[in-house]
């Protein structure tokens, strides 16, 4: 994927890239430069506000607490029964 610098520096992420790494104004990105000159950008770590509608999905009704627990703890019991 491509991307040009402005004048002023800035680049510009593409729509498809900003929606699947969940980055959105005011999302903070550490931006690496390697020995070989290539760049590593990773998304920092958000507070608690952006873990808001992380377990949404759309068309479904929202699960209780209970329920998320029930469902994890039968995901753990089946993954320690696979082979």
């Amino acid at each position: 994927m491509q991307v040009t610098v402005s004048d002023k520096g800035q680049i510009t992420l593409p729509h498809s890239l900003r929606q699947h790494l969940g980055i959105s104004a005011g999302t903070r990105l550490d931006v690496e430069a390697l020995a070989d000159g290539t760049l590593r950008v990773r998304v920092l770590a958000r507070g608690s506000q952006g873990l808001f509608g992380l377990l949404s999905r759309p068309g479904e009704r929202t699960r209780s607490l209970e329920e998320l627990d029930q469902a994890i703890t039968d995901t753990v019991r089946e993954r320690q029964e696979a082979p």
